[in-house]
């Protein structure tokens, strides 16, 4: 009955109607993707064709090799070599922990692999894979090969490493690379140098090797290959080779810079050897120093803390920001100025009673009962305080500082590598900014400024130099650590400071008449012991730096903390009628000058004067490691001498 109760006209139609809306909207679709379709052929058709070709060529970087440093005698002191390294990429990797843990089941992981790692995760936080590992063997090559499918994120690779084969030696003036961190990442992307970066993970970060970044660095270069689906090299397209860095020489003669660094001992302290007719540093020493090559991988925390939290600091470079009241070695200085102002002649004398009074002030001389009767080449020899208390209190601040400036003292020597202080050369501007609530210039505050004391606050960087400028009669050359730029292409070297810088005008009297109390201080004053024999003729001058104010009280060594001991200096300059080496040595809290820092002197000047001395120097730093490292590195300066024969004959 219900059958004959429905409408099969009306369920027909709509039906129908249901039919052709679907096949309406089956219509509307395919005419949308054909539209589609003929919008991604014809009118995008060259953008996804770029695309396409784009995801099929992958262009990888090829990092140079970086420059080669050698010293003055090629003997090398920075170097490359090329091992396998085992790395993790924290972007495939879910559980680091139990990551490694895995590894260390296949190769030997130490704890100090771990910190390592862990300390370069937590600092660079980067997408890109980190070592965990470094100098695989072929054995363990092969064995974390044979388990990669089992350890996702983990990535063998071929790296080049630096290598510094003289380990401590030098080590501040080398200084190392590191790993690229995020600001020096954000200021390569900025700057002209993002695209000679692609692929680099170190720069440099110490010493010359970040001074000389850019000559070091290179050129990069790439390869375009043919890549499949899953990023698979199919074939090599086209290749632009890498230029290697540059080659450096140094000015350092690296056998005198390592009898240098052995006659400290262990004593804390610097010294520092120019050439004063060229303004080459022969011997650049920091004690105590640190090894480079615990940086290059990337430093583990425990190392780092004990080089960071160490009362020696290892890390700072005291030649140039130790900041020291140079004692008497500031007094051939002081003579020299008092002639070149008409303060003082040669011969002029006075009567030391062995002290100085102003008002009811009183500084006293070293000797009781003074030195009698002192002119100027003998205030140099016996190094008599009241000579030197009377002149500073004669002088005007500003004067002295504007002569004393010439010399170098109170600013930056200008020396190619970083982080050199400037001092402090007191003046009355210096005063008043420095002490607002007593801006006032007093005579007081001079007179122990005539001995190095008070305000006095040099580098022994500083010292050095004006003992070279003196050496070299007034004529200044610019201190240098980097000799000559050797063009990796080319192969043609070139001279980074070749004429003086200026030249201080000095009369050759006055400059005669101080040579000769420096002199007298090696064959009958404070230096005589230490240069008791010496085959060459030097002069020198002694020096010991109160480190604290005995107000009036006796100082006794013995009785006082080592770190508040007396600082000791000696500079010396030979062979003294026409100065080939002028050195400045320290000793930190080392007491007497002649006694801690002459000898120190002695040892460098007498091998300086001795090629048997020299050609002995490294014997026992050298090993194994180090002779590999110097024929890798020879090669490559072989390999650049051809690259430049073969430019020089396409010319």
């Amino acid at each position: 009955m219900a059958s004959e109760l429905r409408n099969h006209d009306q369920e027909l139609f709509w039906y129908r109607r249901r039919l052709g809306l679907a096949a309406v909207f089956v219509v509307l679709g395919f005419l949308l993707l054909l539209g589609r379709f003929v919008y991604l052929q014809v009118y995008q058709h060259k953008h996804y064709a770029t695309l396409a070709e784009a995801n099929r060529i992958d262009t990888q970087p090829a990092v140079p090799n970086r420059g080669i440093v050698t010293d003055r005698n090629g003997v090398v002191l920075a170097s490359n070599y090329s091992a396998y390294t085992l790395e993790l990429n924290p972007r495939k990797i879910a559980n680091i922990e139990a990551t490694i843990d895995e590894i260390a089941k296949i190769v030997d992981i130490t704890p100090r692999d771990r910190r390592r790692f862990k300390r370069l995760f937590e600092e660079f936080r980067t997408n890109d894979s980190l070592p965990l590992k470094s100098r695989l063997s072929d054995e363990e090559v092969a064995r974390v090969a044979a388990n990669r499918f089992r350890l996702p994120g983990v990535e063998i690779k071929a790296r080049l490493f630096r290598q510094y084969p003289m380990g401590e030696v030098a080590s501040h003036v080398i200084g190392y690379i590191g790993r690229i961190n995020q600001e020096e990442k954000a200021r390569i992307d900025g700057g002209t140098d993002a695209a000679n970066y692609k692929g680099s993970d170190y720069i440099g970060k110490r010493g010359i090797e970040v001074v000389y970044e850019r000559e070091l660095h290179g050129i990069a270069g790439s390869t375009e290959v043919e890549v499949d689906a899953s990023r698979r090299v199919i074939r090599e397209i086209s290749k632009k080779p890498s230029v290697a860095g540059n080659n450096l020489q140094l000015s350092l003669d690296i056998r005198l810079q390592k009898i240098a660094e052995d006659a400290f001992g262990a004593k804390r302290g610097a010294l520092v050897a120019i050439e004063p007719s060229t303004g080459d540093v022969l011997a650049f020493v920091s004690k105590p120093g640190y090894d480079p090559n615990l940086f290059v991988d990337g430093i583990d925390p425990q190392s780092w803390d004990a080089l960071r939290d160490s009362p020696d600091k290892p890390m700072l470079n005291r030649p140039l920001q130790g900041g020291y009241p140079p004692g008497s070695t500031y007094k051939p200085f002081m003579a020299l100025m008092a002639q070149e102002l008409g303060a003082r002649t040669a011969k002029q004398t006075i009567s030391d009673p062995g002290y100085f009074s102003l008002g009811r002030k009183t500084w006293r001389d070293d000797k009781a009962g003074g030195h009698g009767l002192v002119d100027l080449v003998k205030s140099i020899v016996v190094s008599c305080d009241t000579y030197y208390y009377q002149l500073a209190a004669e002088l005007d601040i500003d004067d002295w500082a504007t002569f004393m400036k010439q010399f170098g003292f109170g600013q930056k020597t200008g020396i190619d590598i970083d982080g050199e202080l400037p001092g402090i050369l007191p003046t009355r501007d210096w005063k008043a900014k420095r002490f607002p609530k007593d801006p006032k210039f007093y005579i007081g505050d001079q007179v122990s400024l005539g001995i190095g004391q008070g305000f006095n606050t040099f580098t022994p960087m500083q010292m050095a130099f004006a003992t070279s400028v003196l050496a070299n009669r007034g004529v200044a050359f610019k201190p240098h650590l980097v000799k000559r730029i050797v063009d990796a292409k080319t192969g043609e070297a070139k001279l980074t400071h070749p004429s003086p810088a200026y030249t201080v005008p000095l009369k050759p009297e006055h400059v005669d008449a101080v040579l000769k109390g420096l002199a007298g201080v090696v064959t009958e004053g404070t230096g005589r012991t230490a240069f008791l024999n010496a085959k060459y003729v030097s002069g020198g001058k002694t020096g010991t730096a109160q480190v604290f104010n005995l107000h009036g009280g006796d100082y006794k060594s013995s009785q006082v903390a080592e770190r508040l001991r007396d600082h000791a200096w000696y500079i010396a300059m030979a062979p003294l009628d026409q100065p080939k080496i002028a050195l400045v040595a320290f000793v930190e809290n080392g007491g007497f000058g002649a006694e801690a820092a002459a000898p120190i002197a002695r040892k460098v000047m007498d091998a300086y004067f001795d090629p048997a001395l020299l050609a002995n120097a490294l014997k026992p730093a050298r090993n194994a490691d180090a002779e590999a490292a110097d024929a890798a590195a020879k090669a490559k300066l072989a390999t650049d001498a051809a690259a430049a024969a073969d430019v020089r004959r396409a010319r």
